[in-house]
C-alpha cells in the first residue's frame, strides 16, 4: 500500500529554519512563519523534512486514496521558496493574477522572497485556502 512521505512530525520549526543556508532566505522564512501563524491561528508543525505547516485535513479520493496534510504551508528551499495552498480552488487565481511575481504550480506557488509579493493578497491566499479545505474536507 502507499505509504506517505509528508507526514506531521515533533521536528523543530526554529532548529529548521535555523539551518537555511541562506541569510535572505532565513529572514524570509521568520517572516512567513509570523504571517501564516497570525493569519490561520495555528501553530507551525514540520511536515516531513522540509515542509512548515499550519492546521491539517484529511481527504480521501474517488479511488479510496486518503491521508492528512497541512491546510497551508511553506518550505524555504535552495532555489525558491514554495508556498502550499489548496488545490481546486477557483479563487486561487484570481488573486494571484495580483500577488506579485512568482510563478506556480498545481499545489505550489513559488517565490524568490517575501519583498517580490502582496502580503496582503498572501493574507488572502491563506485564509481562502483554509476556507476552502475545511469546507471541502470538513472533520
Amino acid at each position: 500500500m502507499y505509504e506517505l512521505k509528508t507526514k506531521e512530525t515533533e521536528n523543530s520549526v526554529i532548529e529548521f529554519i535555523e539551518a537555511v543556508d541562506s541569510v535572505k532566505k532565513r529572514e524570509d522564512a521568520y517572516k512567513l512563519l509570523d504571517i501564516f501563524t497570525e493569519v490561520t491561528g495555528y501553530k507551525a508543525k514540520m511536515w516531513g523534512a522540509s515542509i512548515i505547516g499550519f492546521g491539517s485535513y484529511h481527504y480521501k479520493y474517488a479511488s479510496g486514496h486518503e491521508g492528512d496534510a497541512p491546510l497551508v504551508g511553506f518550505s524555504p528551499r535552495k532555489a525558491k521558496i514554495s508556498l502550499y495552498f489548496a488545490t481546486g480552488d477557483d479563487q486561487r487565481g484570481h488573486l494571484l493574477e495580483k500577488f506579485g511575481k512568482h510563478t506556480s504550480g498545481k499545489a505550489c506557488v513559488y517565490i524568490n522572497k517575501v519583498a517580490d509579493i502582496d502580503v496582503d493578497v498572501l493574507k488572502e491566499l491563506i485564509d481562502q485556502s483554509v476556507y476552502f479545505l475545511q469546507r471541502t474536507y470538513p472533520e
